[in-house]
C-alpha cells in the first residue's frame, strides 16, 4: 500500500496484489507478472470519494520488481504522461485537433512531442511562454536552436 504525500487537495491511497500464478493463462509474450492496483482517493474540500482499479501486466520477474517498485513505476508512469498531455492539450489543443486518418495524429503528435522535448532541454521556466514566444517566427526559432551562422545568441537566454 502507498499513501501519497503531495495531496493536490485529495488523501490517495494505493493498494497493489501481484501474481505470477496467470502468467500460463494469459496469451502474452513475455510476461512475468500479472498485477492490480485499486485507487483510491478523497477529495479533502468536499469529502467526495472515488476508487478505480487498473490491470496491468509486466516482464518484470518479482526479484526485479516487487509491488512496491510496481506502484512507484506505474505512479511515475502517469506524472510523466499527464504532464506532457497537458502542455499537448493547453498549448496545441490536441484534443481538438481534425488531424484524424493514417498516420496522421500519430506523427502530428510525436512532432509535437518533439518540440516540447526540445524546449525542455533547454531548461526554460515555461514552455508555454517560450512556445508563445518562437511561434510564428521561423528566425527565432533558428535562432533559438542556434542553427544558424549568425544566431542572435545573446537575445535568447535559456
Amino acid at each position: 500500500m502507498l499513501t501519497d504525500t503531495p495531496d493536490h487537495g485529495r488523501i490517495e491511497i494505493r493498494k497493489i496484489w501481484t501474481t505470477t500464478e496467470l502468467n500460463d493463462y494469459l496469451n502474452f509474450p513475455h510476461i512475468a507478472q500479472a498485477f492490480i492496483i485499486q485507487r483510491e482517493s478523497i477529495e479533502k474540500k468536499t469529502g467526495e470519494s472515488s476508487s478505480d482499479i487498473a490491470y496491468g501486466i509486466t516482464s518484470r520477474s518479482p526479484e526485479q520488481a516487487d509491488p512496491q517498485r510496481l506502484l512507484a513505476t506505474n505512479r511515475g508512469h502517469w506524472c510523466i504522461e499527464n504532464s506532457c498531455h497537458y502542455i499537448l492539450d493547453w498549448n496545441y489543443d490536441e484534443d481538438r485537433s481534425r488531424i484524424r486518418t493514417g498516420y496522421g495524429p500519430e506523427n502530428i503528435t510525436r512532432l509535437r512531442r518533439f518540440a516540447i522535448s526540445v524546449i525542455k532541454s533547454k531548461r526554460v521556466r515555461s514552455v508555454a511562454q517560450k512556445m508563445r514566444q518562437l511561434m510564428g517566427n521561423v528566425r527565432l526559432v533558428f535562432d533559438y536552436l542556434r542553427m544558424t551562422e549568425n544566431s542572435c545568441t545573446a537575445a535568447f537566454p535559456n
